[in-house]
């Protein structure tokens, strides 16, 4: 084992690895972070044994010289504590705001977020929160970090088939299958994402040309600020609307929703609301925003395909 010193080189050169794991698996960087300076506690325990000890087997996966495989191993099984402990006190959430504990937490590195989500993808984050524990870290192990099938079987404590059906099945739904074939479904994605360029660049005339003239917004009351109508008429105040709320569109991004292209606001890829959009003759012609808790979940989400 090495000295302390040099075994703590070598853990911070694998340290921007681990939180890019971490961050996938839990779509938190606070949360990661943590998980990261777990493995980093792990490892310093495992090193402070001499020769013989008996280390837990839990701790000491493999050989501690293959550190890099061993490091992967630790902070993928305390992904999967944190994921499985977050999923039986239900901390998972949707709709309503981001909640002040979580804003807290997260806001000391605004800036490291963002370049996070910008690498992973706010749509994949949304996404994977939807999978299981031991889907998204299958998932995210193989698909995202290319682990073999055999040290994820034994990170999450299944044969290897079954941890390649774990990983097949969550890509399943991160892929998703797209609706009933429509009429034109590359005109609904362009018409989705030249509203969502509009409504951040906060470009009237171009959400006018993207908006049919007798275009519907209806939305779940507590997604609007007070004293707003839950429907509204007409690409005129749609468009105004829109451009007043433009804040929202910073933490959007184009997935798909129930097989059609709509959108979402994920603030810190945590989903906050959603938009199923209507498009005919490429132009939207509806759009809803669904903002309740109950039917964020009974939403079927999938990223678009490149």
């Amino acid at each position: 084992m090495d000295e302390p010193a040099a075994l703590a080189d070598r853990f911070e050169a694998q340290r921007g690895r681990l939180r890019g794991i971490a961050y996938r698996m839990l779509g938190s960087l606070h949360e990661a972070d943590d998980a990261v300076q777990e493995t980093w506690l792990r490892l310093s325990r495992t090193a402070a044994h001499a020769p013989g000890r008996h280390d837990p087997a839990r701790d000491r996966p493999e050989p501690v010289e293959n550190l890099p495989a061993w490091l992967t191993t630790v902070v993928s099984r305390v992904c999967l504590d944190m994921l499985r402990t977050r999923g039986s006190r239900r901390e998972d959430f949707v709709g309503g705001r981001v909640p002040d504990h979580i804003a807290a937490a997260d806001a000391h590195t605004p800036e490291e977020e963002a370049l996070l989500i910008e690498a992973v993808g706010r749509a994949l984050l949304v996404v994977l929160a939807t999978l299981g524990p031991a889907e998204r870290v299958a998932f995210v192990l193989h698909d995202s970090f290319a682990v073999p099938f055999d040290r994820i079987a034994a990170i999450v404590e299944r044969s290897p088939a079954a941890a390649k059906k774990l990983a097949s099945r969550a890509r399943s739904k991160v892929r998703g299958t797209p609706a009933l074939p429509q009429a034109d479904p590359a005109g609904h994605r362009r018409a989705v994402e030249a509203f969502l360029a509009a409504a951040r660049g906060g470009d009237l005339g171009a959400l006018l040309s993207v908006l049919a003239p007798d275009v519907v917004r209806r939305a779940d009351p507590a997604a609007l600020p007070p004293g707003t109508a839950a429907e509204i008429h007409g690409a005129d105040a749609v468009a105004r609307e829109t451009v007043l709320l433009a804040r929202n569109a910073r933490h959007a991004a184009v997935l798909l929703l129930d097989g059609a292209p709509g959108i979402v606001v994920a603030p810190r890829g945590r989903l906050l609301l959603a938009l199923t959009v209507t498009v005919r003759a490429g132009r939207i012609t509806s759009y809803e925003v669904v903002s309740a808790p109950s039917r964020l979940r009974g939403l079927t989400l999938a990223v678009l395909p490149d």
